[in-house]
């Protein structure tokens, strides 16, 4: 199991494109795996085609994970010769749940979270350029107030097949000594420049050069951590015109490539005194969808790059600009494809806690009564190590995915689930990042925070009181869900979930075409600017995707559903005439 061949493995490609080295290899690919009880003298029968879970279809294994259970990885790796420049480092993106990892069995470190990544310096423990990986992983998945997203035991309805173990690219690189460790960009719009930070391992100049396409604009030296660098004739990232620009930057003997785009996140008061959402200056309406990325074969893990850029692409021909990532943390490749082709971002973070019965904070929402997040027990939040535990992830999350171009706003909680201080979780991060937008509480149990008044409406009247885009931004961020059966590409052909049922294709695009034209374009002349439709694709039992899980069928014309939006955008604009 030592072949590095990039044509026997996955997902082969830079996982981090915002921070790309040439010393790499990508240990995709079959690995020893087991199954036990016990932490002691596992049986290493069966092999696993890493980064998919066990209890995917793709992985191999195709079998449940319990919480009693521990799973087992090995693999041998020989370095090519060399390889090492000093130091080399290994990369999970990510483990689900606890995971311990052993390098020639010494013990390298202990992670605790299964949707961010996470790395360690391996030099000491490689002897004569080979080593052995063992990683030991424990999910305890609903049973305890881990984060955990839609993963259930007991799956059905909103809630999925669980799964365990790697389910991210796991990749080496190696460095020098003196490095360039992070690299935080901020395009500065208004400006037009952008600004670099650097942390290093060293006091050494650093070399930048900013390239548009294979252009160089500017080259410039420093021995400072921070510098701002001016575009020349910039030119604005959009949804409908992506631009990215490159960056190269040298640090002693490490050489790092990275990209960045130049656009501005605004929330800012029109004329008429109306919050909205401004792009680049210009308020711009957020029409989208909700984006679970699920896979039939492969569960959270993307089984290919074309995979996500086909959802990502169909998105766009269907005409829509805006992805809200839901309750899931992508590879950072799925973010760079945003980038690339064009797709703004809401982006999730994990659910965690006790989850609550659904219809309480939901009715009350409908009504209009949202309870005070203070009160830990009616939201499943009393544990204060879990309490901990989010806001060190929500923290990690922002700073992973801080450089992301399409990222337009943070959701930090979904519905209720496991919410408390909402308020202080805002203020935390517009702390770290005040470049982007908050949606403090999506849907329901809203404290009048953040940017957003934020509401999910599938079973009553879409009504937004123009009043209240006078204190916030509109945002409608769940609505929808309708749902089509497709025979022979379901999950279960026998118990399908959703909100409103339809027996054709004809009888979907008539509900929607009066969704949209009835429903949706009064409200936009009242004020809503956000709007995230159920959603992407059906979702095991769950079928109110425009796509079939399995990604075969479209269950609505392309042009048509893009002339639905293509009206929603005319009449956004025309208020600006």
């Amino acid at each position: 199991m030592n072949d590095l061949n990039e044509n026997n493995i996955p997902l082969s490609q830079y996982p981090r494109p915002q921070m790309k080295r040439e010393s790499f290899i990508n240990l995709n690919g079959y690995w020893d795996f087991a199954k036990e009880k016990s932490k002691s003298k596992p049986v290493f029968n069966k092999k696993i085609l890493v980064p998919f879970s066990p209890e995917t279809k793709l992985s191999g294994i195709e079998e449940r994970v319990d919480p009693d259970d521990y799973i087992f990885y090995r693999r041998l790796v020989k370095l090519p010769e060399n390889f090492n420049q000093g130091k080399v480092i290994i990369h999970f993106g990510a483990v689900d749940q606890v995971s311990e990892l052993f390098i020639n069995d010494k013990f390298v470190i202990k992670n605790t979270n299964g949707f961010l990544p996470f790395s360690a310096d391996i030099t000491e423990y490689i002897i004569d350029n080979e080593f052995e990986i063992r990683l030991i992983v424990n999910d305890f998945t609903n049973t305890k107030s881990n984060l955990i997203g839609k993963q259930r035991l007991k799956s059905g309805g909103i809630f999925y097949t669980p799964q365990s173990g790697i389910w991210q690219t796991v990749w080496l690189e190696s460095v020098p000594e003196n490095y360039l460790i992070d690299l935080k960009i901020t395009p500065l719009f208004d400006k037009e420049s952008v600004k670099l930070e650097f942390e290093v391992s060293g006091n050494e100049n650093v070399e930048i050069e900013i390239l548009d396409g294979d252009k160089s604009l500017n080259e410039v030296k420093t021995a400072s951590k921070s510098i701002e660098i001016e575009i020349p004739n910039m030119k604005p990232w959009t949804p409908e015109n992506p631009h990215l620009y490159n960056l190269k930057i040298k640090y002693s003997n490490d050489l790092v490539e990275s990209y960045f785009g130049m656009r501005k996140f605004e929330h800012r008061v029109d004329n008429e005194g109306i919050h909205r959402f401004f792009l680049n200056n210009k308020p711009y309406l957020q029409n989208g969808v909700l984006d679970q990325g699920y896979y039939h074969d492969s569960l959270l893990t993307p089984p290919t790059d074309e995979a996500m850029i086909d959802d990502i692409q169909t998105m766009k021909d269907l005409g829509f600009n805006l992805l809200r990532k839901h309750i899931k943390i992508e590879p950072l490749r799925w973010y760079y494809y945003c980038d690339k082709l064009g797709m703004l971002v809401w982006q999730d973070m994990i659910n965690g806690g006790n989850r609550k019965d659904i219809f309480f904070h939901g009715f009350l929402a409908n009504i209009g009564v949202h309870l005070n997040d203070k009160y830990y027990c009616l939201f499943g939040r009393k544990d204060q190590i879990a309490k901990k535990e989010f806001i060190d992830n929500l923290v990690k999350m922002v700073y992973l995915l801080k450089n992301v171009t399409s990222i337009s706003t943070w959701v930090p909680f979904n519905e209720a689930w496991g919410q408390f201080d909402a308020l202080k979780i805002e203020q935390i991060v517009r702390g770290i990042d005040n470049q982007r937008l908050i949606d403090h509480a999506s849907g329901w149990s809203d404290q009048s925070g953040g940017d957003y008044h934020s509401r999910h409406i599938y079973f009553t009247k879409i009504n937004f009181k123009k009043k209240k885009a006078r204190k916030r931004i509109l945002a409608l961020t769940e609505f929808g869900g309708y749902s089509l059966p497709i025979e022979n590409h379901q999950f279960n052909e026998d118990k399908v979930f959703g909100y409103k049922m339809y027996s054709n294709k004809t009888e979907l695009e008539t509900a929607l075409k009066k969704l949209y034209s009835e429903v949706l374009i009064p409200q936009i002349k009242q004020g809503l600017q956000v709007l995230v439709y159920t959603q992407l694709s059906d979702v095991e039992e769950e079928i109110n995707g425009f796509l079939t899980y399995d990604r075969e069928v479209l269950k609505v014309d392309k042009n048509f559903m893009n002339n639905l939006n293509q009206e929603l955008f005319k009449c956004f604009n025309n208020q600006f005439q």
